[in-house]
């Protein structure tokens, strides 16, 4: 089984050495999420940290490497795997700073790990 915090190889992206994805559109089967604020492309804890909006309160959410689809550089959007409803119930943080905690981490990825693969997509 892949890692949830390495991109799937078959999407052709491996991290910002490529082309940094801040300001992609990042959209679920089911509509748009919000925009890539950053990204983390540390091995073993590669995600993206997403600025919702007003969808979910104007909250960001961290998004793991691993549910990427797609990424299309030319129309600048990142495709995930899960529908907006999973993301939104995924575990949050608080502080920026919990983005890159082991712990923290370990609560997302156990969430994202129990999830099927949308049949949306």
């Amino acid at each position: 089984m892949q890692s949830v915090w390495a991109y799937p190889a078959g999407i052709g992206y491996q991290g910002q050495e490529q082309a940094a994805l801040t300001g992609f559109t990042l959209t679920a089967p089911d509509g748009i999420v919000g925009q890539v604020e950053r990204q983390v492309d540390e091995t073993g804890m590669q995600h993206l940290v997403v600025d919702t909006g007003v969808w979910v309160f104007g909250k960001s959410i961290l998004i793991p490497a691993g549910i990427v689809a797609a990424i299309d550089t030319g129309a600048q959007t990142v495709t995930v795997t899960h529908t907006r409803d999973e993301i939104k119930a995924a575990p949050r943080f608080t502080l920026d700073s919990q983005t890159t905690e082991p712990s923290y981490l370990t609560e997302v990825g156990n969430y994202y790990a129990t999830l099927e693969r949308s049949g949306l997509l």
